[in-house]
């Protein structure tokens, strides 16, 4: 690409932007020196093999981290372009997370620009009370307003209207092009990952203590409101293969690695991607509260609808799902990993998983939160995790995300990584 002419022509640009330019440059130069590096290659076999269920050694990753309290010069973005700032913080997160905890990150191998995607929305929006935050991070507590009181509502649901603006979306890949293009490939992409959550997203319309009573008191309501739920999502996924939204290359999954020999689809052919050529993801946090029998009853059906058309599937997130694993694989098709919540049992679930599934174990990012790290807690999370599935013989990942907070302290992850390192080496 004609990047050194982007940056060096004088056509009467201001020097803003071609210090920005600088900027970027520079930091491509980095980017690709992780990406096309030998242990990047590495860490992307050795997901491939847990996510094939032949694994060479479990993988550790951390996601979801809380950037807003790190406060250091390497991190402080530069440019002006809000754009560029947000490829300029892709890459000075990459390089500062190989720097200072790389654990088992990959890093792809183009800088990706996201396709800008718009929905119409499906009739209703979320409507709530927040609490006053006393932090200064995203985490707040919210009162979800009910608007999903009796069966008129439905009514009011629809399909979402998707639509790509594919013109929009190119001038933002060549802009970035014209930049860094001789320096790194620049790659448009499209949707990571496509998430059903049924019922977290009904617990945000209707209120959960609303739902949780009413799948006693009204069922048949409930079943109803699943039913609208997942043909609005089936719709959603068609619109996606039609459009070509759906990201073929995927890198992640929520956290964990995607990276895997079995997608796309033997019968793939071409550029465009299809839901059998990618994961699918699905999930029910807010059933954490409700009996097993509430899942089967309830979600699993729905989800088996909403996952059927996906080449392999993710299932579960914050929710312990011990005792369940059984239903949950007889139900869902392609079900391929398992969360494995801090509320979980860890040996019931390895016991359960055994070597049908990836067993996703997060670790507690609750020990994270406090200004000296509790080491004997976190030592002897890992004893208990890489303990039974190594008795149960489990593909097995550790993944440290939902980090709402380090309390200032990003050393914290430092000295997590490293005694990670101490259980999960080569």
């Amino acid at each position: 690409m004609g990047c050194k002419e982007g940056l060096y022509r004088k056509d009467g640009r201001e020097d803003m932007m071609l210090q920005d330019e600088k900027i970027l440059r520079d930091l491509a130069l980095q980017y690709r020196e992780i990406a096309n590096s030998e242990t990047n290659r590495r860490n992307k076999r050795l997901h491939i093999a847990v996510n094939d269920l032949h694994m060479e050694r479990p993988v550790l990753l951390m996601d979801e981290i809380p950037w807003h309290e790190f406060a250091c010069r390497e991190l402080a973005l530069q440019c002006r372009d809000p754009f560029l700032r947000e490829m300029e913080q892709q890459m000075r997160q990459v390089i500062y997370r190989q720097k200072h905890f790389p654990l088992d990150m990959v890093v792809p191998d183009a800088l990706r620009v996201t396709k800008i995607i718009h929905t119409t929305g499906i009739g209703m929006d979320i409507r709530d009370e927040k609490a006053v935050n006393g932090g200064h991070g995203p985490i707040i507590s919210r009162r979800f307003i009910d608007q999903m009181e009796d069966e008129e509502c439905l009514e009011l649901l629809h399909n979402e209207v998707i639509t790509y603006d594919q013109e929009a979306s190119e001038e933002r890949l060549h802009k970035i092009e014209n930049i860094v293009g001789d320096i790194i490939p620049v790659r448009l992409i499209g949707d990571q990952w496509c998430f059903d959550t049924l019922w977290d997203d009904v617990a945000r319309l209707h209120g959960i203590e609303n739902m949780l009573i009413d799948f006693i008191d009204r069922p048949e309501y409930m079943h109803d409101i699943a039913e609208k739920f997942t043909q609005i999502f089936l719709d959603k996924v068609r619109q996606y293969e039609e459009l070509d939204l759906f990201e073929g290359r995927q890198d992640l999954l929520h956290g964990t690695a995607a990276y895997t020999d079995e997608l796309p689809a033997e019968d793939h052919e071409g550029d465009a991607y299809r839901a059998r050529d990618v994961w699918g993801r699905g999930a029910a946090q807010v059933l954490v509260s409700a009996s097993p029998a509430v899942r089967e009853e309830f979600d699993l059906p729905y989800m088996a609808r909403a996952m059927a058309p996906f080449g392999l599937v993710y299932y579960g997130c914050c929710e312990p799902l011990h005792g369940q694993v059984e239903t949950i694989g007889r139900l869902l098709p392609n079900l391929r990993k398992l969360t494995v919540t801090p509320w979980a049992n860890y040996e019931q679930m390895a016991e359960e998983i055994g070597t049908s599934y990836v067993y996703s174990a997060k670790a507690n990012p609750a020990h994270l939160a406090l200004n000296k790290l509790n080491e004997d807690v976190i030592h002897k999370e890992f004893r208990r995790i890489v303990g039974c599935c190594e008795k149960n013989n489990c593909n097995f990942e550790i993944v440290l995300k939902d980090i709402s907070t380090v309390s200032d302290h990003p050393e914290n992850l430092e000295r997590w990584a490293q005694i990670a390192g101490e259980y999960v080496h080569d």
